[in-house]
This record gives C-alpha cells, structure tokens and sequence, in this order.
C-alpha cells in the first residue's frame, strides 16, 4: 500500500503538505501540482474513513507517558516530537505517575479536544483505549504493549535484554546475581525479569528460587530499598541486575550506605544512569534506544492518521547486546 509518506518524498514536500492536498486545504498552487502528479504515478489512493476523521481533528498528537522525570522517557518523547514535527504536527506531552486513573482522564482529553492521534505507555497492563479505538482515533502503544491484536505497536526485546544484562555478572565472576525489577503489573518488568530468570538458571551456584528478586516501583526509592532488603538477607547477593535507570540510581545509594560499590559489588542496569554524579566505574549497562523508539512510535501513528489501514504492526528495536561497561 502506497502512504503519504511515498508521496511527500516523490513530490518533494512534506507529508503535512500531502495531507492538506488531500483534505482540500488551501495550499500553494506548485505544491498542489507536485502532490497531484506525485499521486497519480504512484497510484496513491486516501483511506476515505480516515480523511472524514482527519477532517474534524486538529493537527496535535497526545504522547502520554508514565514518568516525565525519566530521562529515558524523556529521551523517548524527543524522538516523538522530531517525528511529528517534520510531519506538521504538535505533540502535547501528558504525565501519568503510572496511574491507570490519570491516564483514562488524559484519553478523554485527547478526545475532547479532537486531537489526531495518541502515542501511550501504558500505565499497566489493564490500561483501557477502547474509547480512542470507538472513536476511530489511531493509538500506538510504546515501549508497553497493550497486548492487543488490533493495536500498533513499538517495544525494545526487554527479556533478551534482561538475560544479557544478568549473563555478563555471571561471566564477571559473580556467583549469587540478584534482581531488582519494576511492578509486577507492568510488561517490562515481567520481561526484564524473565531474562534475568533465565541466565540465573545457567548460572554457576546458581539461586533455584526467587529468593533474590525484588519488585519496586520504577523509582529511586522503591530501588534503594528493594537494595536493602537485599543485602539485609542472611546470604546476600554478590550483584545485582536493576530493570530500570531509576532504580538503579537507588540501588546504588543503599550500596554506598552499605560500604559497597562496583566493581566489588557488581552491578548491570537496564538503561544508562539517570544522573552524572554517580561513579558510574565497574557498572554494566544495556543501551536502550530511546529516541528511536519515539521516533518509530511517531512514524506508525501517522502513518494511520494519513489513512493507512492495514493490520496492526508490531515494532520490536533490539536492545545494544554489547553492554557498555562504565570506566
């Protein structure tokens, strides 16, 4: 299928530009002529639902996100916004706090004020967008999938990052990994988690339970003390894999209360460490592609908004299997 994407880039114009030929606004009497002649060689047809619907909807797109505070969403919604605004549109940045009530209250927004579009990490896996997809309102989940069929979506591979991350403590010398990871409600933690379950079971002296994982809250706090509780065990872990760059920047506070630090403690962390005071020596790190992601995110959902209407697509961006190890 042709998309207005093929026709801005054979025409010479942006998709913006593509689209207000298609929905008979008013632009230059050359631009039109490009997008006309553009159309017809590529025999590029518009979705009529989605030009009705692209007809009462501004030209905004809803990026709604768990933690505006996470430099890895804030990354994310760099990346989103570089998208849209090559494309024409503004993108209005609504902050969750992983709190599945905030985030039904920023989807009847969306709605309400017409806009074009919503890009959502979900805040767990119950989040509801039946009413976006009732109003024919193109959504594209991001980084969380919302585990439906009918639904774009763009993720990073978590379990194999989550299994890399915990194999290279292993390979350091590390007998008794531990892991701190997010709210069981949430995909990536389940994810992140599994990974680290499996290269645990390859393990030397490996632990057959999970008496060394944790659940916290995404957070600076909920990793301090998922780390103290650690090593507050009568046979601590020797090192630990943290599912995300909050908790990590936590994990590393209890630690230095306790008189430890990598790389004696070894330490591998899903994302780069949020803030640059931190001795970041010794630590691993799997690189998430966080711009991209936003990027890719963008690129479905206007797609849709241009009148793609072909099966939902899943986007999955590998995760840098080569861990950095700060010096």
């Amino acid at each position: 299928m042709v998309t207005i994407y093929q026709v801005a880039a054979r025409a010479g114009v942006s998709p913006a530009t593509v689209s207000r030929v298609m929905n008979g606004t008013k632009v230059s009497a050359e631009s039109e002529r490009l997008v006309r002649a553009a159309a017809a060689e590529l025999a590029f047809t518009p979705n009529r639902t989605a030009r009705r619907l692209r007809g009462q909807t501004s030209e905004v797109i809803a990026l709604i996100i768990p933690d505006i505070e996470n430099p890895f969403f804030t990354a994310l919604a760099r990346g989103v916004e570089n998208r849209a605004r090559a494309a024409g549109y503004s993108v209005v940045l609504c902050n969750t706090d992983d709190d599945p009530a905030r985030e039904a209250t920023y989807i009847d927004i969306a709605l309400a004020e017409h806009m074009a579009g919503v890009i959502l990490a979900p805040a767990d896996d119950a989040s509801d967008v039946s009413r976006l997809i009732a109003s024919n309102r193109p959504v594209v989940a991001v980084d969380r999938s919302l585990h439906r069929p009918d639904i774009d979506a763009v993720t990073v591979d978590n379990r194999a990052g989550g299994l890399s991350a915990a194999e290279s403590l292993f390979a350091a010398g590390f007998s008794r990994v531990g892991c701190i990871t997010g709210p069981s409600s949430v995909e990536t933690a389940q994810l992140r988690m599994e990974g680290w379950r499996r290269a645990t079971r390859r393990g030397r002296d490996a632990v057959g339970d999970d008496t060394l994982l944790r659940y916290a809250d995404y957070r600076v706090d909920g990793g301090r003390a998922a780390m103290a509780d650690l090593l507050g065990l009568p046979e601590p872990p020797d090192a630990v894999f943290v599912a995300n760059n909050l908790m990590a920047a936590g994990a590393l506070e209890a630690l230095h209360d306790a008189g430890l630090a990598p790389p004696r403690f070894g330490l591998a962390v899903f994302g780069d460490l949020p803030f640059a005071s931190f001795d970041r020596r010794g630590i691993r790190v799997v690189p998430l592609p966080a711009r991209e992601l936003g990027e890719a995110a963008a690129g479905l959902l206007l797609d849709r908004i241009a009148g793609d209407d072909g099966p939902a697509r899943t986007v999955v961006l590998r995760t840098d299997h080569r861990l950095q190890e700060q010096r």
